[in-house]
């Protein structure tokens, strides 16, 4: 991915996790992302669920404090309801990842999400969105 190609990096849980603990690769493309005038934004439910005990908090807060967290609006939640309908897809396994699907596809584009669900995201994105396997 070149950060040309970036006008949202979009951070599932993992994505996340792996800025949290410094994880170089992650770490270099989104600096890469924002050298490049990217925008990098999660969903106000990622670090909720990426956060653990193992975890410092002050890093955690760090890591948090440079990107943006997307609030979980009413119409994110409409949104993110319709995709899972659209997929043929409900319950827990699928909601967060539709509310981050959501999160992303109302970002400016061209949009890249960070995951480890790439089925999963795609299922709920389709080709809207460009996905990059963390």
């Amino acid at each position: 991915m070149t950060a040309v190609e970036v006008g949202t990096l979009v951070l599932d849980c993992e994505g996340l996790s792996k800025l949290v603990a410094d994880d170089r690769g992650i770490a270099a493309l989104v600096q890469r992302a924002r050298h490049h005038g990217a925008h990098v934004v999660t969903s106000a439910v990622t670090p909720v669920e990426a956060r653990h005990p193992g975890i410092a908090q002050a890093r955690f807060d760090w890591v948090l404090s440079r990107i943006d967290i997307a609030p979980v609006t009413e119409d994110i939640s409409r949104d993110a309801s319709k995709l899972l309908a659209a997929a043929g897809v409900h319950g827990h396994k699928y909601a967060l990842d539709a509310i981050l699907a959501a999160t992303a596809l109302r970002q400016p584009g061209p949009v890249v999400v960070l995951t480890s669900d790439p089925e999963d995201i795609t299922l709920l994105c389709g080709p809207r969105v460009r996905i990059v396997k963390v």
